[in-house]
């Protein structure tokens, strides 16, 4: 094995408040994950989507809140560093009002030490920013990766609504979304009914009460349990779907659907930028096709008719498919 990894960074926080950031699902996400789920406790489990397709998993070994946590470390699907092959211990000492991070990630061969110390060092930079500004943004590498499928693509879609989400200021629950009838507010409802539907067609159980800080937050803790039982499941035969069964990657497809369009209704509905790599695009576009028949459109079935647009971006083409008006460039 390989020296432990060890990489310090001196953050503008309190120790109580870096504790946090490393230990808590919806601080998490504000520098290291797209998604994630933590029982905090020794012998609690933790799991967090780093980029889509990337699912690191372990368990609390040891806890002593505000000064230090050591827990296991794997990748899911992982030959070299599978969940519990490696041990990640992070120290937080007190340096005046900040707080010196200390990380060291033992158990690795020399080859995954180096790769892991490239990953380590960029999300202690975005630990950093997070603990000045309280979000490090976007992080460049949850792009969604060249090679895709129903469950990365969903992922790599609840980055992009989970970005939008953030940008919500002040009071825009009752803006209108180009979705139906729909307010921001109503919409957000409406996102979180699908994921407990469709999350539960894979065997997740999304709770009736959620206490959260943000709408963001809200719907953070339902996409969290439906992406890892979809994942836990895959998109192999059949689930119930209605008053019958459907093939699995259906449901699947339209959890990609839901993140993506309607982050674009979000998008259009707070006036922010929505963006998109083209290959996500297409992929979502291509579930589109497959999904949305003509008997699923008119008033109470899902979707409008198809909406005539002159724009040749291919965003604005999936949203027109989708029966949504595009609005013209100025």
């Amino acid at each position: 094995m390989a020296d432990p990894v060890v990489i310090e960074r001196l953050i503008d926080a309190s120790p109580e408040e870096a504790f946090e950031l490393i230990t808590q699902p919806e601080r998490l996400r504000r520098w290291q994950a797209l998604s994630a789920s933590v029982d905090l406790r020794v012998g609690g489990d933790y799991r967090m989507t780093v980029v889509p397709g990337n699912i690191a998993e372990g368990s609390y070994k040891e806890i002593d809140p505000g000064k230090r946590v050591l827990f296991t470390w794997g990748w899911v699907g992982s030959d070299d560093v599978p969940p519990g092959s490696s041990d990640v211990l992070i120290e937080l000492e007190p340096r005046g009002a900040q707080t010196l991070v200390r990380l060291s990630h033992s158990g690795l061969d020399a080859e995954r030490a180096a790769s892991h110390s490239e990953g380590w060092n960029h999300y202690a930079d975005r630990l950093a920013v997070a603990a000045q500004s309280g979000d490090a943004g976007v992080d460049p590498w949850s792009a969604a990766p060249e090679e895709l499928d129903h469950l990365t693509a969903a992922e790599a879609s609840w980055a992009i609504c989970q970005q939008i989400m953030r940008r919500f200021e002040g009071d825009v629950r009752d803006n209108a979304t180009p979705c139906a009838d729909f307010t921001v507010h109503e919409l957000v409802e409406h996102l979180m009914g699908s994921l407990r539907s469709l999350g539960g067609m894979a065997g997740s159980d999304v709770p009736e009460e959620i206490d959260a800080a943000s709408a963001e937050d809200y719907i953070a803790q339902a996409a969290e349990p439906a992406l890892a039982a979809w994942r836990s499941r895959g998109v192999d035969g059949e689930v119930p779907f209605g008053s019958g069964t459907a093939p699995a990657f259906v449901p699947a497809g339209i959890i990609v659907l839901e993140f993506f369009v309607h982050a674009w209704d979000f998008a259009q509905a707070i006036g922010v930028d929505f963006e998109a790599p083209d290959h996500l695009t297409a992929y979502v576009q291509s579930l589109a096709d497959a999904i949305i028949r003509p008997d699923n459109r008119g008033e109470g079935k899902g979707f409008a008719a198809v909406q005539a647009t002159a724009s040749s971006d291919p965003v604005d083409a999936l949203m027109a498919f989708t029966g949504r008006s595009v609005p013209v460039p100025a």
